[in-house]
């Protein structure tokens, strides 16, 4: 019943990090002015801008100018309030739990800001690592989580220097993030979300052969989904295989 009573908030926080995420990149300010389609610049009425329940009442488009609005907001809210229902299922009402949501909602904004602007933003990464790193050692003394974080990123900067065409200093500091929040399950959240990025770039390869190595894919959402995994199911992944030898 309580993780039932998080989705509504859940839902009402995804629709502010949509404004998060389309204003972030261009330096706006996240709280004024008011919501407005992009299309034709009309303000959003409060009664078209409650999350999922106006989409569907809209068709997926602006009452004003009937321009079709994004899939990627319903999305967003929707993938907010389960990720924060998780977290308070998984961790309880717990330091643990706020630490989760914190890295979830980061999580989100950079996924979206990634496959929008292609842009891992600093003013999310950051300030999210100083208030995740705290909450886990808080919740769980140990220094795991600063450790994390820094070998994380440092293994990340390496891969950056050596391909830096695949890899920017967004993504190196997305590990960190990673490393604060997962401790050492940090290493599952990595190679899943590589081996992820391999199915498109394979994809890529296939169908456009050497042109492929010019077309970008953002890697963050692959590093969001290893992130995902790992803090839901990463011991227990690592268990698993442990038992295998």
């Amino acid at each position: 019943m309580v993780d039932l009573l998080v989705v509504l908030p859940g839902l009402a926080i995804g629709s502010f990090l949509n404004v998060v995420a389309a204003r972030l990149p261009e330096r706006r300010s996240i709280v004024h002015p008011r919501s407005a389609c992009v299309a034709c610049a009309a303000p959003i009425a409060w009664y078209d801008n409650l999350p999922l329940l106006s989409y569907a009442l809209l068709g997926g488009r602006c009452r004003a100018c009937r321009e079709r609005i994004g899939l990627i907001y319903p999305v967003v809210e929707l993938a907010t309030a389960s990720l924060l229902a998780g977290c308070l299922f998984a961790f309880g009402l717990s330091l643990r739990a706020a630490a989760a949501a914190v890295f979830c909602a980061a999580l989100v904004v950079i996924t979206t800001t990634d496959v929008t602007h292609r842009i891992v933003p600093n003013r999310v990464v950051l300030p999210s690592a100083a208030v995740v790193l705290p909450l886990m050692t808080a919740a769980e003394p140990s220094p795991q989580w600063a450790i994390a974080g820094a070998a994380a990123a440092a293994f990340m900067l390496a891969f950056a220097l050596a391909y830096p065409r695949g890899l920017g200093m967004g993504d190196v500091k997305l590990a960190l993030l990673m490393g604060v929040a997962l401790g050492s399950s940090v290493v599952v959240a990595l190679l899943v979300g590589m081996i992820a990025a391999l199915v498109p770039a394979v994809v890529l390869f296939a169908r456009y052969g050497s042109r492929a190595r010019k077309m970008a894919i953002p890697f963050a959402p692959f590093l969001a989904l290893g992130s995902v995994v790992a803090l839901f199911a990463g011991h227990a992944l690592v268990h698993a295989y442990l038992t295998l030898f």
